[in-house]
């Protein structure tokens, strides 16, 4: 079986969750590290009504943007009960990501995360593209 060239999996852990994400391209691990996230979190959104969210991040490398983003999509999720599974990501390079979030509010989640952190996490270039590792403490 060929191996993806985009995706997620859950890593085990001892105290906190740990996702590795990959992909051939910044935009598209920026996408994975998000859905791998929610796939934690076990949230469903409502089919309608759909909201949109725009989000600008400004960080002083990759691992900034990742946390950046992620921190922000928990928030909307805690404060609005929004989640997101639409990116559509119109300016990204390596200190800075403008994006256009599409999604619905949350109809049940079955897992909290307290927050992205920075433990242990770098964007590394890979035979496959990119690859990082990201724990997030619950």
């Amino acid at each position: 079986m060929a191996e993806q060239s985009t995706g997620y999996r859950e890593v085990e852990h001892t105290a906190d969750w740990e996702i590795e994400v990959w992909a051939p391209d910044l935009a598209s691990l920026v996408v994975q590290a998000a859905e791998g996230m929610y796939e934690l979190t076990g949230i469903e959104l409502k089919e309608k009504p759909r909201i949109t969210r725009e989000v600008t991040i400004e960080a002083d490398d990759l691992e900034g943007l990742l946390v950046g983003f992620l921190s922000e999509l928990l928030f909307f999720t805690e404060t609005d009960q929004v989640g997101f599974d639409e990116y559509d990501l119109d300016r990204l390079d390596d200190h800075s990501l403008r994006a256009q979030l599409r999604g619905a509010a949350v109809a049940s989640q079955t897992k909290e995360i307290k927050a992205v952190t920075y433990h242990n996490l770098t964007v590394r270039q890979t035979e496959r593209g990119l690859s990082a590792n990201i724990v997030f403490d619950v």
